[in-house]
């Protein structure tokens, strides 16, 4: 069933200002683009360069004045969905290269402080079931409001608070996961079911393949429960929001507007 999403949004530069752009589903072997279409304001400088593990692309603008960006895509998500209890760790020695990088600490997740915490909360599970646990314990524990947090919230602020929005329940449930010894990176994604209607983040987490003796596989997990990993279509990936934003300005820029419409066919 294709995914249809519809993606707009707009900001202004007071002065020739570069724009790190990331708002359109990556092109990867779990997901399809069937069809597609990108307009943006004219520009000084606009070019295309790989995301973080060249999965989706960011764009480069250099621009000043109103600037509008208009996207729509049509989708087929197709990847390995396991269930998630099921899945066992993979030791720290056994994990590939690309995985490694998700267990360290990073600028809104900061796992090492957390480790007495999941060890006391979560004792007695492991891998995925250690993931799933932390996913019900976020899931029972904050409330979603909108508004709650801002683009300095880290995970230790929000797991003070007990609120926030999808930013934050993804930060929280990577922090944890890291702090457990299991690879975990922040997504950005378009989801049906999202409420209200935005550009959503789950977290993904590395854990062993069923399928191969000594392979591992990332599986998507939304804390906030609005999110089916089977109809969830990836922007990119990052170790948190920092490296996965959809606007990143270098210089002095205002937020004019935001739509996004995202359903099933």
């Amino acid at each position: 069933m294709p995914i249809s999403i519809e993606s707009r949004f707009a900001f202004q530069l007071p002065s020739p200002t570069d724009v790190l752009l990331q708002f359109e589903a990556a092109s990867i072997p779990e997901q399809n683009i069937l069809s597609h279409s990108t307009r943006l304001s004219p520009s000084d400088h606009c070019a295309r360069v790989p995301a973080q593990d060249e999965i989706g692309e960011r764009i480069w603008i250099r621009a000043a004045g109103e600037f509008e960006v208009d996207y729509e895509a049509r989708v087929q998500v197709d990847r390995q969905l396991d269930k998630l209890e099921e899945l066992a760790a993979l030791s720290p020695h056994a994990m590939p290269g690309e995985a490694v990088e998700y267990l360290f600490d990073s600028r809104y997740c900061p796992a090492d402080n957390f480790q007495p915490f999941v060890e006391a909360e979560f004792s007695g599970t492991d891998g995925g079931a250690r993931v799933a646990a932390i996913r019900d314990w976020i899931a029972a524990n904050f409330s979603y409001i909108s508004g709650s947090s801002n683009n300095e919230t880290g995970a230790a602020e929000s797991f003070i608070a007990r609120r926030g929005i999808c930013r934050d329940y993804a930060h929280v449930l990577v922090t944890m996961a890291r702090a457990s010894t299991i690879p975990a990176r922040y997504v950005a994604c378009y989801a049906p079911g999202v409420d209200p209607p935005d550009f959503h983040a789950v977290a993904e987490v590395f854990l062993a393949d069923p399928e191969s003796r000594k392979g591992g596989t990332w599986q998507l997990v939304d804390a906030t429960g609005m999110a089916d990993p089977a109809e969830t279509v990836k922007i990119g990936i990052g170790r948190d929001a920092a490296d996965v934003s959809f606007l990143t300005s270098f210089g002095p820029s205002t937020f004019r507007s935001s739509e996004v419409k995202v359903r099933k066919e």
